[in-house]
């Protein structure tokens, strides 16, 4: 892989290597999105659970995961959990972050459900609901128009926290520009370019995700 790559650099196309961190960086970002959502949903689950073990459980997780750096962890996952099975450098740090982002997001949903006024529980076991179809049909649809904000924010953080992949040596945008910057001897257009792309992501993915909040909004109202 690093053969190709001193390649592209000595033969001047620098700009595929930004494309190929961009590239790597999406994937990381979206899998581990949503391998961290469905982490989250099922520990958020656990936390307002009537059973005390699954609590316990779930409460370990977040404090724990929350409580360590995520570069410490990303070299955790690759150096001690992951070493003897010799995955790959994307797979794990994919693995990694969505395992990061699954604790914040299991607080995010957690206070999105706890949120929701307590009387929608009561009035749909009235009509008749068992538990569970209250949660999915009443509660869920409320608590997700309300975390979707904080939601977003967690998934721009996770794009921009991407960066320290390259601690693994994982060929992000941000390990891209660096090797392009030691290349070329030249700091200014290497990483100004990568600040550049990292912005129009935050800022693209902020658009994309005030404009379903307005939708979801204009749908209540209507």
């Amino acid at each position: 892989m690093f053969d190709s790559i001193y390649d592209t650099l000595i033969s001047g196309q620098r700009w595929l290597l930004l494309l190929q961190g961009l590239g790597v960086t999406i994937y990381i970002a979206i899998v581990a999105i949503i391998l961290g959502t469905i982490l989250g949903a099922v520990f958020a689950l656990f936390k307002i659970s009537k059973n005390p073990v699954l609590r316990i459980i779930a409460e370990i997780y977040t404090t724990v995961i929350r409580g360590i750096p995520l570069a410490t962890q990303l070299m955790i996952f690759y150096f001690v959990v992951f070493a003897p099975l010799g995955l790959d450098r994307v797979l794990v740090a994919t693995l990694a972050y969505g395992i990061n982002s699954g604790a914040y997001c299991t607080e995010i949903f957690r206070a999105g459900i706890q949120g929701v006024d307590s009387g929608q529980m009561e009035a749909g076991r009235s009509l008749g609901l068992n538990y569970w179809q209250t949660l999915t049909m009443i509660i869920f649809p409320q608590a997700a128009k309300a975390v979707l904000p904080t939601y977003t924010s967690e998934f721009i953080v996770l794009i921009k926290e991407t960066s320290v992949a390259s601690f693994i040596a994982v060929m992000d945008l941000t390990k891209a520009g660096d090797m392009i910057r030691n290349a070329t001897y030249n700091a200014w257009i290497p990483l100004l370019s990568c600040a550049l792309i990292y912005l129009c992501l935050t800022l693209g993915l902020t658009k994309l995700f005030s404009i379903l909040e307005k939708r979801m909004a204009k749908s209540d109202r209507d």
